[in-house]
């Protein structure tokens, strides 16, 4: 079979001209500080992919020489795969920890010794083992609150013995109704019982590697002799542990481009703070900045419904975004006698939708807590429209998925090469339960279905993009694809209606989205009692209003459902404060 010809990598010129103004600065500026200042659907990643593929086509930059930080292995994975497309072939996007991983698996036998310590997944165990070692009754929950306050305190890099006068300090209520030093002890007993068992935690990761290259400038020579260029996506999101990492990896060189939002700050309660975004140019006094305002996603309906809500709340550092698209549908409210009432009305809505062709993998309901959850399942399963829950179990980790994957991954061997591929996949399946219509069943069927026509959908977006050598794409392609995206986590798209918090909704974006449950205190939370607690629930609302590409929907329901009678409760619930002046009438 005769080889064809490989195709060329784009010449520079080519990869400026694919970009607005705003992104060609960021693409033409290859020397750094930078820091690019970029709101929702501006084109941040396409702006900061393009930089590096462009420094790599011009030979300012050696592949290998290039780290890409983002903050999930989805984001990563979109990165390398754009980076790819691009002709940067070498670069590493990975995110914090698994860029730390790496290179701490490496040097571990030189300055420890022996085989690297094994991670724990969760710290629940070892958290509720240490609440026993110091006399604390804890439950699940207790477990749960326990943990994450540890995770805050390490990448806060507050040490144990800290602790109670830092989280004093600035107001932090110590969890599960315990004082600070009582939580100050299980923290250290926690550290204990990783040493006895011989594991460290993701923080550790992050931790260690710093260390060592504080305290060994041989190593700390080697990697920043690796790498010399450095991009850090969501800088807005950084904790001060990833900070000080990030300082040990840069050295005293200054080829550093971050780029953020600092009204889509919506984490600071896992430690993450704007302040090294917004702070920046006192860092470096002759950092070049660029903002990205240019809003390609939503309409102007949208976009203007964030500005404002933005705007009212006087959000620090702020971008005021200016709508690419035409003129749409106008944002829509509504409210409904109950939760329940209000689930079942989105349900129907969305169908309407489906019905006049919107994809149901393109519309999504997006509410605060995961609580809230429920009524919409039972919703969309009463209506008989298949959705996702987001947060779930994973993809990759459904038995039916690993199954047919394990058959991809034989027939692999034995594929004829000139049957096509999606055809070659629809066989394959139709042996794991796929068929070329949906079952009528809901439930634990139509989930299979929905997850093998998903590696269907795959298998035709592989043929229909050629590979960068023009070759046909074949099932061994497949499975590499399948697992990367098993590697970083990126799952295919799955026929179905997404349900999703607020926070799971970030760095993602829908056709439709409905924003439920928009009451006092769902948002803001009831939990959320300080101007700075509140002033992030109102960070929350603009991710949620920007995952909008043309249909918004906003609605709260005046009261819960009564346990049992099926009656609504006294109507006591008040819409958010937060759009007051924005919601009609």
């Amino acid at each position: 079979m005769p080889t064809r010809p490989a195709v060329s990598p784009p010449r520079p010129e080519a990869i400026l001209d694919a970009l607005d103004p705003d992104q060609r600065q960021v693409a033409a500026t290859l020397t750094g500080p930078v820091v690019v200042l970029a709101g929702a659907g501006t084109g941040k990643t396409r702006a900061i992919t393009h930089r590096i593929a462009y420094g790599v086509a011009t030979g300012t930059y050696k592949p290998t020489s290039v780290l890409a930080v983002t903050f999930t292995a989805r984001a990563a994975g979109e990165m390398r795969s754009r980076l790819r497309q691009l002709g940067a072939h070498g670069v590493q996007a990975k995110t914090f920890h698994a860029a730390a991983l790496k290179q701490l698996a490496y040097f571990w036998p030189r300055v420890i010794g022996g085989a690297p310590s094994r991670i724990i997944e969760a710290k629940a165990p070892a958290v509720a083992d240490a609440a026993r070692r110091i006399g604390v009754g804890v439950d699940r929950v207790t477990v749960r609150d326990l943990a994450s306050e540890i995770e805050w305190a390490k990448v806060s890099l507050i040490m144990p013995d800290d602790y109670p006068e830092k989280a004093l300090a600035i107001g932090r209520p110590a969890p599960a109704g315990l004082d600070h030093h009582t939580v100050a002890r299980l923290a250290a007993a926690y550290e204990d019982v990783k040493t006895e068992r011989g594991v460290i935690d993701f923080e550790d990761v992050l931790a260690i590697l710093a260390g060592i290259l504080v305290e060994d400038p041989e190593i700390a020579r080697q990697v920043r002799g690796q790498y010399r260029h450095f991009v850090v996506d969501e800088y807005q999101d950084v904790s001060p542990l990833q900070h000080f990492l990030l300082d040990q990896w840069l050295g005293d060189r200054r080829e550093l481009c971050v780029v953020g939002d600092p009204s889509q700050t919506i984490y600071s309660f896992t430690g993450a703070t704007p302040a090294y975004l917004l702070d920046f140019r006192s860092r470096f006094a002759d950092a070049r900045e660029i903002r990205l305002e240019r809003d390609y996603r939503s309409t102007p309906q949208i976009v203007s419904l964030a500005n404002q809500l933005l705007r009212r709340g006087g959000v620090t550092g702020a971008l005021e975004l200016r709508a690419q698209r035409p003129a749409g549908r106008v944002v829509q409210y509504a409210s409904y006698d109950d939760d329940a009432a209000e689930a079942e009305g989105i349900a129907g809505r969305a169908a309407e939708l489906i019905a006049a062709g919107t994809p149901a993998s393109e519309i999504a309901v997006l509410f605060r807590t995961n609580a809230q959850a429920q009524a919409f399942e039972s919703a969309f399963s009463d209506a008989g429209i298949g959705y996702q829950l987001r947060g779930g179990e994973r993809f990759f980790a459904r038995k039916d998925v690993r199954d047919a994957i394990v058959l991809l991954r034989g027939a692999a061997r034995t594929a004829d090469p000139t049957t096509p591929l999606p055809q070659q996949v629809r066989d394959i399946l139709t042996g794991a339960g796929w068929s070329p219509q949906p079952p009528a069943a809901r439930g634990a069927v139509r989930d299979r279905w929905d997850a093998m026509n998903a590696l269907v959908a795959l298998a035709d977006s592989l043929a229909a993009h050629p590979t960068a050598d023009a070759s046909p794409a074949t099932v061994a392609s497949l499975v590499a694809d399948l697992d990367e995206r098993a590697a970083a986590q990126h799952a295919p798209t799955v026929e179905g209606v997404t349900l999703a918090s607020l926070h799971a909704a970030k760095g993602l974006e829908w056709d439709a989205v409905f924003l439920a449950g928009m009451s006092e205190g769902l948002m803001p939370i009831s939990l959320a009692e300080t101007p700075d607690a509140q002033a992030e629930e109102r960070r929350l609302l603009y991710v949620g209003i920007t995952r909008a590409r043309t249909v918004l929907n906003v609605s709260y329901a005046r009261a819960r459902v009564a346990d049992g009678a099926g009656t609504s409760r006294p109507a006591t619930r008040k819409r958010t404060r937060f759009l007051d002046g924005l919601w009609p009438g």
